[in-house]
């Protein structure tokens, strides 16, 4: 089996006594990674005085770890800048966010050719390159530039917008060009799809572009809740719930998960439907992600207020309404957290997937289990259709589905969540890995595409 060559914009380099995260590319290789030699390459998440150079190299079992540094002038060019607040506002179709900067679009481009040169002496000619989402469209490129004449494939894990409004990007058209020296293209969504294959034929590429669905691995993680629920953290939550029902919210701190919506939402359910206060509690948490991006701390600051102002309203002696947490929380106590809940709130404006819904129907008691609200533009409501489908512009209707959910009979909710369940175990994480790369494999080895770095 030819070795898979992985590369994303951070590298999950395993370290001791290390306690993982909540979601993340490693949870859904896992299963790829088990079964086969691999090179995960990617940034360290170290600046230095300069970019690239020789990666830093650690191997565990059969996966060898390569990273390299970014310069601190690099790091704010191309993270900062160009990745997270140019494309990513663009790709959530928030363009109105969006701030384009030549200087940012020419390091993002460079970073990219520094990937490329630290990356192709590490290579074997019949290595299988797999390259992960929006921080690397030029890669491929700089990759063929370099010489590389292997198989290259690209996942996009966030949506992408349709043709009229990725054309506000400038210089939109290098990029889909150098996109297309991929041999292979996978997006979340048939929408997100075809919207990418729209775009690449409007610039003159015909590459092949499909829909993979991420999943996760549904039995291990209700595994891990039913151990975890009877962990300590689950049960302190439990016990401080007085039995009040849960409604639990988990999300990185980003603008696109709705977050603002969400606790309007949330708010108006109590303004609409008074049998439930006192009886419910919200638990959102919201780990920061780039906190040194300038939207990012106005939206703390906004939830911050949010969550005040909504406990200053409605909260009593004995109830808080709203608990508001920043920190990061592993992803075993969250498993357990999960099973606990009664709703599983997941509102995002927009996503490419959205594993935390996911992993809320997983981690669910099959004889008892809660009701999931999403947002219709979570990509994961093309496949759970037992959630309570919601707009999160709306607040009634986020409140509207709150109140559903939680009002819904057991015999529904069982209902709802058997076919979801079944939907989980079937469309697995290790089902999507081996898809996308069984179709890459199909792909026979053309002469490199048009393009270049």
């Amino acid at each position: 089996m030819a070795r898979l060559v992985i590369v994303s914009n951070r590298v999950p380099v395993p370290r001791p006594r290390e306690r993982p995260q909540a979601g993340g590319l490693a949870v859904a290789l896992k299963e790829a990674l088990a079964t086969r030699e691999a090179l995960w390459f990617g940034w360290s998440g170290q600046t230095a005085s300069h970019t690239g150079g020789s990666p830093e190299i650690v191997t565990v079992g059969q996966t060898t770890y390569a990273t390299i540094d970014l310069s601190s002038e690099d790091y704010r060019l191309y993270y900062t800048g160009f990745a997270n607040g140019m494309l990513w506002p663009l790709l959530h179709y928030r363009m109105g966010l969006a701030e384009f900067r030549r200087e940012e679009w020419e390091g993002y481009r460079r970073v990219n050719r520094a990937f490329a040169h630290s990356l192709t002496p590490l290579l074997r000619d019949d290595d299988v390159i797999w390259v992960h989402d929006f921080h690397h469209f030029p890669l491929a490129a700089a990759l063929r530039a370099a010489g590389a004449k292997q198989r290259i494939g690209f996942f996009l894990h966030v949506p992408f917008p349709p043709l009229p409004l990725f054309r506000a990007l400038p210089q939109g058209n290098i990029l889909l060009r150098e996109l297309a020296s991929c041999d292979l293209i996978g997006a979340q969504t048939p929408s997100d799809a075809s919207n990418l294959r729209d775009a690449l034929r409007g610039a003159g590429f015909d590459v092949p572009v499909h829909p993979f669905p991420i999943g996760i691995e549904a039995e291990e993680f209700a595994r891990e809740a039913e151990k975890a629920v009877r962990g300590q953290d689950a049960r302190r939550l439990a016990d401080s719930l007085s039995g009040r029902a849960l409604i639990l919210g988990v999300d990185r701190l980003d603008y696109s998960k709705g977050l603002p919506q969400r606790l309007r939402g949330f708010a108006a359910l109590l303004r609409r439907f008074p049998e439930h206060r006192g009886r419910v509690t919200l638990l959102q948490v919201a780990p920061v992600s780039r906190g040194d991006v300038v939207q990012y701390r106005a939206l703390r600051r906004e939830l911050d207020e949010l969550a005040g102002r909504i406990n200053g309203e409605h909260g009593d002696i004995d109830w808080v309404p709203v608990r508001w947490m920043t920190r990061a929380v592993p992803r075993a106590t969250l498993a357990g957290f999960h099973r606990i809940a009664r709703v599983g709130l997941v509102t995002p404006m927009r996503d490419g997937m959205n594993l935390v819904a996911k992993e809320f129907v997983a981690a669910q008691d099959p004889a008892d289990p809660g009701a999931l609200v999403l947002s219709c533009f979570a990509g994961a409501a093309d496949e759970l259709k037992g959630a309570i489908l919601v707009n999160p512009h709306d607040p009634d209707e986020i409140a509207e589905g709150l109140n559903a959910a939680l009002v819904m009979p057991a015999s529904e909710r069982r209902a709802r969540w058997t076919g979801d369940i079944a939907v989980l175990r079937r469309n697995s994480a290790a089902a999507w890995a081996e898809g996308f790369l069984a179709a890459l494999a199909q792909i026979g080895q053309d002469a490199p595409r048009a393009g270049g770095a």
